[in-house]
């Protein structure tokens, strides 16, 4: 499976952020999007999302031959600020999320093993999630979003919340369900991107370009990474 995207266009008035996007992102592969602040990685997600409207062109899934319109089930959109229902608890808050998605949730586990997965401690499942930490909301967001297993996940910036530790749990975790997805991982920090990601692009200048990490040697493509992005 494949998501394709053909000469995607968005202009905010004269501003052309994204110029002319072409790329196909594959299943069972993490892409790091780097991109400095404001190069437009969360414009692309909102588009592909449909929460904004592009200008022209298209995106869409292909699998096995057959093109597939992008519908909601298809996308799991993890946001870099987390956005939760603060007066449920965390155990009411799955136990929701599951009740109104069961029909389309795929092996479906026991709420406690969707916490042990995501590493949430016993003692904090049954807290409001006005009072977990913003890593923690963090960690929930990305927890429905696994369960609701979407073919296409967009990560904007979803560990720069998180301590060393948790961050590196989130990175095994993302490895460990990368061959059932399309997963996008925006950031704009670069060792994070080399560190966990398959492929590496860079949005640069409303252009999406791919830097091939397999010719060129660590140090080499950290400097073509700058330079690309220094021309921003």
């Amino acid at each position: 499976m494949k998501l394709i995207i053909k000469n995607l266009k968005k202009n905010f008035e004269k501003k052309e952020v994204l110029k002319d996007i072409n790329f196909e992102f594959e299943k069972g592969k993490i892409y790091g999007l780097l991109g400095r602040n404001g190069a437009g990685k969360t414009t692309l997600f909102n588009c592909l999302n449909e929460d904004l409207d592009i200008d022209s062109g298209e995106f869409y899934l292909e699998d096995n031959g057959s093109m597939k319109k992008i519908s909601a089930e298809d996308i799991g959109y993890v946001l870099s600020t987390p956005n939760v229902p603060e007066f449920l608890t965390g155990r009411e808050f799955l136990k929701f999320f599951i009740d109104i998605n069961k029909n389309r949730i795929k092996d479906l586990k026991t709420i406690d093993e969707y916490f042990d997965f995501m590493k949430i401690e016993v003692e904090d499942r049954d807290k409001l999630l006005k009072d977990y930490s913003h890593g923690m909301k963090n960690k929930m967001q990305m927890l429905v979003n696994i369960i609701a297993s979407p073919n296409i996940l967009l990560l904007d910036e979803p560990l720069t919340s998180f301590d060393v530790v948790v961050a590196e749990e989130m990175k095994e975790m993302l490895k460990s369900i990368k061959k059932d997805h399309i997963i996008i991982f925006s950031t704009h920090i670069m060792e994070l991107a080399l560190d966990l990601c398959d492929e590496i692009v860079i949005l640069n200048k409303g252009i999406l370009e791919e830097v091939d990490k397999n010719e060129l040697d660590n140090e080499k493509f950290k400097e073509k990474i700058i330079e690309a992005l220094k021309e921003g």
